[in-house]
């Protein structure tokens, strides 16, 4: 007589994948053009420099926006000297505290107004200060410049520091007196 056996196994796998919802992330970023022209109306250099919103920029913008802060409207271009080939921009930079970096004041007057256009409505939101360049006419025996900032304040350290940029290649520039010192400053806000 013949006994048949039979066996039979049945496996179910199951997997479920959570937190799969969007996510909405916006980079900030700006570019400072610097265009150096001589005494006698030459170009003598331009230079493109990406620069670094700094902590304190950050949260400057999200306080106006989402926590109702109070709105920085008048924006200072000021420029940046060494301490020599290592210029270094940091986050954590303020107006107060940058071991990085020494502000360039051999020019005359103070930090120059930002005085900025219509910001575009495509993405990236675009704004700029092309329409009207801040100049600095460089005085006194001139010097090197390694960057430019941008900032609350026309002096002083107590105001907020929104960027900063430095000279990467071929690093910091020499400006004599009698240069004019032309900086445009570029701010984009992309949905990223």
């Amino acid at each position: 007589m013949f006994n048949n056996v039979a066996s039979s196994t049945d496996k179910i796998n199951a997997g479920l994948i959570c937190g799969a919802r969007p996510v909405a992330k916006a980079k900030a970023g700006g570019v400072y053009k610097l265009q150096c022209v001589g005494a006698d109306g030459q170009v003598k250099w331009e230079e493109e420099l990406h620069n670094l919103v700094v902590n304190q920029g950050l949260q400057s913008m999200v306080a106006v926006y989402l926590d109702a802060a109070t709105q920085i409207t008048t924006w200072y271009i000021g420029l940046i000297t060494g301490p020599g080939s290592g210029t270094t921009i940091a986050a954590g930079d303020t107006l107060a505290s940058h071991a990085g970096w020494t502000e360039f004041t051999d020019y005359s007057g103070t930090r120059k107004t930002a005085v900025f256009g219509t910001a575009t409505t495509a993405d990236p939101s675009v704004i700029d200060n092309s329409g009207s360049p801040a100049s600095f006419s460089i005085t006194g025996a001139g010097g090197t410049v390694a960057g430019a900032f941008l900032c609350s304040v026309t002096s002083g350290t107590s105001g907020t520091l929104f960027s900063a940029a430095d000279f990467q290649s071929p690093g910091d520039r020499v400006v004599v007196s009698g240069d004019t010192l032309n900086v445009t400053y570029t701010f984009s806000l992309d949905a990223a």
